[in-house]
C-alpha cells in the first residue's frame, strides 16, 4: 500500500473510533440523564409520619388502614417483598416499633394500606386500635433483605400462617399483575379459625382469576363442620403435596409465628430443600 494511501487509511480508522466513543459517551449521559419513575417517600434512617385517611374494620379484630401519601402522585418505595418499621405507643405509653408489610404496591399511587390484626396483648396492636382517621403513623424503611426480581425462580412455594399472609400477598400481587412474569406460585396459608383468614377474598379472586399460576391450600386448627381445606397444623405431607419439589429454579418462602417457623423448616429439610430454596421473612 502507498504510503499517503495507508495514512489515509489510518486517519479513518481513528475517526470512526471516535464516532464510537463519543456516541457511547453520550448514550451513557442520556442513560444517567433519562427520567426514572418517581422517588419513593420512605427513608430508611429516619421516621416519616402519614396521615390516616380511612380505617375499616374487616373482622373484630382485623382492620385495613389507608394512609395517604404527600401528594396524589406520590408511590410509598417499597421494594416487592420488603417491610417497613411502624412506630407507636402500648398500654403504658411506652414507645414500640413493630415491622409490617403493605397490602399495596408501588402502582397505587397517593397512598399504602396496611391490613393489621390486633391482638389483645399486642403493644403495635394497642397503637393501631387507638388510632382514628386523622391521626399520623411514624414509618421508617424499606428493611428487608428479600428483593424480588420477575422471572428469579420458575415457581415459589409460600408457608404462611396468620399475619404472614401480608409479604406472601405484595409477592404474589406484583407477580400476577405483570402479564409477562410467568412466575406460579403455590401457597399454603394457616390459621386458626375460617374467621382468622386475612385477604381472603382477595386470594379466592387471585386464584379464580389466574387458574395455571396461583394455587392456595388453607389449613385451620378449628375449621367450621362443612370444611375441604387441611385441618391441624401444617405437615410434611402438606408441603410435599402443595409446593413445587425441591429444584434449583424454585424457593419456598415462610412467614408466621415462631414455632411454626421452625416447624416447616426442619419439614422443608426432610424433604430435600437446600438453604439455598428456602428464605424466611
Amino acid at each position: 500500500m502507498e504510503p499517503l494511501q495507508s495514512h489515509r487509511v489510518e486517519m479513518l480508522s481513528i475517526a470512526v473510533a471516535l464516532v464510537a466513543v463519543g456516541a457511547g459517551t453520550a448514550y451513557y449521559f442520556y442513560l444517567q440523564r433519562k427520567p426514572k419513575g418517581p422517588k419513593g417517600c420512605l427513608d430508611a434512617d429516619n421516621f416519616k409520619e402519614f396521615l390516616l385517611v380511612k380505617r375499616t374494620l374487616l373482622s373484630h379484630n382485623v382492620a385495613k388502614f389507608r394512609f395517604a401519601l404527600p401528594t396524589p402522585t406520590s408511590v410509598l418505595g417499597l421494594p416487592i417483598g420488603q417491610h417497613m418499621s411502624c412506630r407507636g405507643k402500648d398500654s403504658v405509653g411506652q414507645e414500640v416499633t413493630k415491622p409490617y408489610t403493605p397490602t399495596t404496591l408501588d402502582s397505587d399511587v397517593g397512598y399504602f394500606e396496611l391490613v393489621i390484626k390486633m391482638y389483645p396483648q399486642g403493644r403495635m396492636s394497642h397503637h393501631f386500635r387507638e388510632m382514628r382517621e386523622g391521626d399520623y403513623l411514624a414509618v421508617k424503611g424499606p428493611k428487608g433483605r428479600f428483593k424480588y426480581q420477575p422471572g428469579q425462580v420458575r415457581a415459589f412455594g409460600m408457608l404462611a400462617g396468620g399475619t404472614g399472609i401480608t409479604p406472601m400477598f405484595q409477592v404474589a400481587r406484583a407477580i400476577l399483575e405483570n402479564p409477562h412474569d410467568e412466575t406460579k406460585i403455590h401457597l399454603i396459608y394457616a390459621n386458626v379459625t375460617y374467621e382468622d383468614i386475612l385477604l381472603k377474598e382477595e386470594l379466592d379472586n387471585f386464584a379464580r382469576s389466574f387458574p395455571d399460576q396461583f394455587h392456595v391450600y388453607y389449613v385451620l386448627n378449628q375449621p367450621p363442620e362443612i370444611w375441604d381445606g387441611g385441618v391441624g397444623y401444617v405437615s410434611k405431607e402438606m408441603v410435599q403435596i402443595h409446593c413445587p419439589a425441591p429444584a434449583s429454579d424454585i424457593q419456598i418462602l415462610m412467614c408466621g409465628p415462631p414455632p411454626m417457623n421452625k416447624a416447616m423448616a426442619a419439614h422443608l429439610n426432610e424433604l430435600g430443600y437446600t438453604p439455598e430454596m428456602q428464605f424466611k421473612f
